[in-house]
């Protein structure tokens, strides 16, 4: 039986009851639905957040339309579908398109099915404001082509520029991993992944999880 120490180390990843997705079956003794975690009160968060999102800001908005969408359209919508429909049911008019300049004809398409179905759009593309990536510290011979201007990608101006103009919802298209996370923090409007990047796997990363037992085994041999 697992020690109290143990039980706190736990999470999602080691249950195989998953009982909060039904409530048909019995919570292990280390599930996050029923425990304290980190010495907080978990019951407390429940309800303050279920309280939270039974009103009318962007949130519970957010919250309504994103389960609306998934209950309604459960495979039966693609992905681009997807957005288009929980942009409807939030009230975005204007998508803000930010987008890895590897991925700019997917960007331009994306682009054209938001104005055939009625939508705004304003796009801005990873490297915009050309500043050469020494700029900011990286040496020559990190560049992808030394020796050569590279610009670095430039999520914050990507963010910034959405937000000065006034996107109701922002969609990233395939932005580098970290860079990703700059522009969800600088975006001032609600942000929605429509293709993470990945080179190797044709942007599909669960690709590498599928075959991590087979051909990424690499992914999970030890630490040395």
């Amino acid at each position: 039986m697992a020690s109290k120490k143990d039980l706190e180390q736990l999470s999602c990843t080691n249950c195989s009851i998953y009982n909060c997705r039904t409530k048909s079956q019995q919570f292990p003794a280390f599930c996050l639905t029923t425990k304290d975690v980190a010495g907080h009160p978990i019951d407390n968060d429940i309800e303050d957040i279920k309280k939270h999102l039974q009103g009318d800001d962007q949130d519970a908005i957010i919250a309504r339309a994103s389960a609306q969408v998934e209950g309604l359209f459960y495979g039966k919508l693609t992905r681009v579908e997807e957005i288009m429909e929980f942009a409807n049911r939030i009230g975005a008019k204007k998508i803000g398109i930010a987008t890895c300049a590897g991925l700019i004809e997917e960007a331009k398409i994306f682009a054209d099915i938001l104005a055939a179905k009625g939508f705004e759009y304003y796009s801005a593309i990873c490297k915009v404001g050309a500043t050469d990536k020494t700029e900011i510290g990286i040496l020559e011979e990190e560049k992808i082509r030394p020796g050569n201007h590279e610009s670095m990608c430039n999520p914050i101006l990507q963010a910034r520029v959405l937000n000065y103009q006034k996107t109701d919802l922002n969609v990233v298209i395939g932005l580098c991993v970290g860079h990703d996370s700059l522009f969800i923090k600088y975006s001032e409007a609600p942000v929605t992944t429509l293709v993470t990047k990945d080179r190797l796997t044709g942007h599909n990363p669960v690709a590498a999880l599928y075959t991590a037992h087979s051909y990424y085994k690499k992914l999970l041999q030890k630490k040395e």
